[in-house]
């Protein structure tokens, strides 16, 4: 695979794949590897936003978020041929992770599945998606109106002789890369929206054809039916609907960054968490909260508690005196001893 990727023709051959997979049936098992390798591969890209340290480091991105959604709607392609084809065989029928999801994670009540899956839904397409989207489209927007202000810049720094003109030459490139990063994200955050509304009509297709189906075709009863297919269709839809979360939140946390450099864990801590008064309050809230009868005292104050030791270890980090880089010469008992802090 390494071989093919350097070649430059792994990608087409991993894309011809995915189309072939809304064609060809797959064996349950198969289905079962790629759904575990996609739920894997979200936790790797989510994890990837949040180590880069600017935006641009991630320019692939938007392809990486095309090819990624285009996997997640081969599989559910591929998934709803086998729901529909062996359904009436089981819950099993369509693999061990569709029937995991269908049954262990919500209990094998298709109506409490039904649920989970409109939440997740909602929560993604109303709350994620349409956000990241409105973030993109302002972040470029704002890029391409100061595309020009900062050409115009790096001009006028090249001809003060503050920078050389290689330097012009890579600030030229940064420039372009940001404003075509910004405008393919804005377009490619679609997808991700048109995911999820895709998600939401496969459910009830697969739904109403697998009623259809099962009690047509496989004689079976109306009431065997509708259990039988819907949790087969909610836990193919729970499957595809995580990962499809995962990426929304990607999405929306490359968007949301700053384009300076930054430790996104680091900033969070520090910025979120760094404030004694912040945490002080809090405390002060949560301890007035737990005195009060009725309430479950025992967390209300065990959260107190932390957020007061925390406001009071980070009040004495900052009252600690600070001292300066330099040479200092301190006499000690008639002995003079220089020493340097660095």
């Amino acid at each position: 695979m390494g071989n093919l990727m350097k070649m430059g023709i792994g990608v087409p051959i991993g894309l011809i794949s995915l189309l072939a997979m809304m064609i060809l049936p797959l064996p349950p098992v198969m289905l079962d590897v790629l759904f575990t390798f996609n739920i894997a591969l979200s936790l790797v890209i989510v994890m990837a936003v949040f180590n880069v340290r600017r935006p641009l480091e991630f320019a692939i991105f938007p392809t990486v978020l095309l090819l990624v959604t285009i996997l997640r709607l081969a599989l559910n392609v591929a998934s709803t041929r086998v729901v529909l084809m062996h359904g009436h065989e089981g819950s099993h029928a369509a693999g061990k992770v569709i029937a995991a999801f269908g049954e262990f994670v919500i209990g094998g009540n298709y109506a409490v599945g039904a649920v989970v899956f409109i939440i997740l839904t909602i929560i993604n397409f109303v709350v994620v998606t349409k956000g990241a989207g409105r973030v993109s489209e302002v972040s470029a927007r704002f890029a391409l109106d100061a595309m020009p202000g900062k050409q115009m810049a790096i001009d006028a720094d090249l001809n003060a002789g503050l920078i050389t003109q290689d330097e012009a030459r890579a600030r030229r490139l940064e420039v372009r890369a940001e404003s075509d990063f910004y405008g393919s994200m804005d377009g490619a955050s679609k997808f991700v929206r048109g995911d999820a509304v895709a998600g939401i009509l496969i459910m009830v297709i697969n739904i109403i054809g697998g009623l259809l189906i099962g009690t047509m075709m496989h004689d079976l009863p109306v009431g065997e039916a509708t259990k039988t297919y819907t949790l087969l269709t909610i836990g193919d839809g729970l499957v595809a609907q995580i990962p499809g979360l995962l990426l929304s939140v990607a999405v929306a946390i490359i968007v949301t960054r700053v384009t300076r450099e930054q430790d996104v864990s680091h900033e969070l801590g520090k910025q979120l968490f760094g404030q004694p008064k912040a945490l002080g309050v809090a405390a002060s809230v949560l301890g007035v909260m737990g005195l009060i009868p009725g309430m479950p005292n025992l967390v209300f104050l065990s959260v107190a508690a932390l957020a007061g030791w925390g406001a009071w270890k980070l009040k004495k980090e900052r009252d600690k005196p600070v001292i300066e880089a330099g040479e200092f010469e301190v006499t000690i008992a008639g002995l003079k001893e220089r020493f340097e802090v660095k």
